[in-house]
């Protein structure tokens, strides 16, 4: 059963890496459609904002994956040095206080896209676009985060 979990995790944080990947396509996108928009003498409302919507939502789906496959920086200088035990012992720390720091900010990602939802709070940028639609990415995008940091937390624990 813990090796299905296994997999099944894997895949969300490979889904979550591809997730990201469409995000910064609409960067791009959007950035493009903005300067041709000039050029050709148009105005779209919001483009910035969206762009900047993606950016974020970008970031916050690549961060597991980006931990999962290493990418992150990293204590390994420090590890290096030691060995055994004491290795496993500071990589669990580390990765348990990991754990309830990304556990915190997602917590947190989470109550503002509630509170912003109840209050129908919309952006100051030019489009007034109700602020929890693009806050949802970033939620989802820490969570999965946060999943992604306790499952390696539990990965160590459970290496021999």
């Amino acid at each position: 059963m813990f090796e299905t979990l296994n997999r099944s995790l894997n895949k969300l944080y490979k889904f979550s890496g591809y997730v990201a990947a469409i995000f910064l396509i609409l960067v791009a996108v959007f950035i493009l459609i903005g300067i041709s928009s000039r050029i050709f003498g148009f105005y779209i409302r919001g483009l910035a904002e969206y762009s900047g919507y993606c950016m974020a939502a970008a970031s916050f789906f690549a961060l597991a994956y980006t931990f999962v496959e290493g990418g992150h920086i990293r204590i390994t200088l420090f590890l290096e040095k030691l060995s055994g035990l004491k290795k496993k012992i500071i990589e669990i720390w580390c990765l348990a206080v990991a754990s309830f720091f990304s556990g915190y900010l997602a917590f947190y990602f989470i109550k503002m896209l509630i509170i912003s939802y109840k209050f129908q709070e919309r952006s100051e940028g030019a489009d007034e676009i109700l602020i929890w639609i693009p806050q949802t990415s970033v939620a989802i995008g820490s969570t999965i985060f946060f999943i992604s940091v306790f499952h390696q937390l539990i990965l160590m624990i459970k290496k021999n």
